[in-house]
């Protein structure tokens, strides 16, 4: 019984729930007919698009602060840097001068600009959390809220030119959806990509994600990664070991910061649509929820519990419409399912922890 537990515990209650709910979702969907290949390949694919969003919460929990729900302030950047590249019209010049790299040159420079912008919003937004040590998951949240609906007027606002951005009537602002077709939309989705017994693997995607998480791994092995992650165990033992605690904490939120800013110009290319406005006011609660479900708690994670909690988090909300349709004709609860496992886990993780500590 002994042992059992330590299973048990080692797992995590909520990877177990989930993980059971999911393979009961797709042993279900098998047995009704339902082409379980097909929402697989997209399983694969939302993996991607989510997974370095997802990432960004592993700086932020390791250096103390815990889940960053204000990923929002990377999400911004990484918008930002996308549609200069569009109206730039980086693609175009490049493929004029390497005809055939245009796409990955637009791609390149949105992620450039996006990581230089997020950089310095970082260290502000850490020096911020800093002053508010012992609040900051109630602080990240009215941050993250706040900047999504700050940037709805400065995006309506913008001073774009460009025909593929701007508002058809009027002449200024930001659409609510612009199309990537023009620029690299589906470049990591489609770049490499095969079929294997009928799903679609989306090598680029999964090849890039898998990039990130090595360079985060490595990160954390290298002098100031450690020094991050002490200040996150035991940030009294960290100072007395004469590392700047809250100069590592703010290195943690702006390497975060940056991640979140990587990751939303991935999902955007993944997604065709660049969505301004209030589109990403949940990203920051769905990359907790995934990272949570993953194994991972407000004091620790690792690359693992990205790497399952992103594929089990967006597995179920993939595969619970075919079903809840199939066997509850004319009913779609899969938003109700995310609002359940999403708002179930954070609130789970955040009862597990006692005074800021697991």
């Amino acid at each position: 019984m002994e042992k059992f537990k330590k299973i048990i515990d080692a797992i995590g209650i909520p990877r177990l729930i989930v993980s059971c709910f999911f393979l009961a979702i797709v042993i279900t969907a098998y047995v009704n007919g339902i082409d379980v290949k097909s929402y697989f390949s997209s399983t694969l694919k939302y993996w991607g698009m989510w997974g370095v969003l997802v990432l960004a919460m592993v700086p932020t929990i390791k250096c103390g602060i815990g889940p960053n729900f204000g990923v929002s302030l990377g999400i911004v950047c990484g918008l930002l840097g996308t549609l200069l590249s569009i109206e730039f019209e980086v693609m175009q010049r490049v493929d004029a001068i390497l005809p055939g790299f245009g796409a990955w040159g637009a791609f390149a420079f949105a992620v450039i600009v996006s990581i230089v912008c997020a950089w310095f919003v970082g260290i502000g937004y850490g020096k911020v959390l800093n002053l508010v040590k012992g609040s900051e998951m109630t602080v990240t949240t009215y941050i993250g809220y706040s900047i999504i609906y700050l940037m709805c007027i400065l995006w309506f606002r913008a001073p774009f030119s460009s025909g593929e951005i701007i508002w058809p009537l009027g002449g200024v602002g930001v659409r609510n959806s612009v199309a990537m077709e023009g620029s690299f939309g589906y470049l990591l989705t489609e770049a490499l990509g095969f079929e294997i017994a009928g799903i679609y693997i989306p090598t680029g995607i999964i090849l890039f994600v898998l990039a990130c998480c090595l360079v985060v791994h490595f990160y954390f092995k290298s002098k100031t990664g450690l020094a991050i992650a002490a200040v996150g165990s035991n940030p009294t033992f960290a100072r007395a070991s004469g590392i700047d605690v809250d100069k590592m904490r703010v290195k943690g939120v702006a390497m975060s910061t940056i991640l979140g800013a990587i990751g939303i110009v991935v999902y955007t290319q993944a997604f065709g649509y660049l969505q301004a406005y209030t589109a990403p006011l949940s990203m920051g609660f769905i990359c907790v929820a995934s990272i949570l479900i993953g194994g991972a708690t407000t004091g620790k994670a690792s690359i693992i519990h990205v790497i399952i909690g992103t594929f089990l988090y967006q597995g179920l909300i993939i595969f619970t419409p075919p079903v809840s349709n199939h066997l509850l004709a004319g009913t779609d609860i899969s938003d109700t399912m995310r609002q359940i496992i999403q708002n179930g886990v954070i609130l789970y993780a955040l009862v597990k922890t006692k005074g800021g500590t697991e």
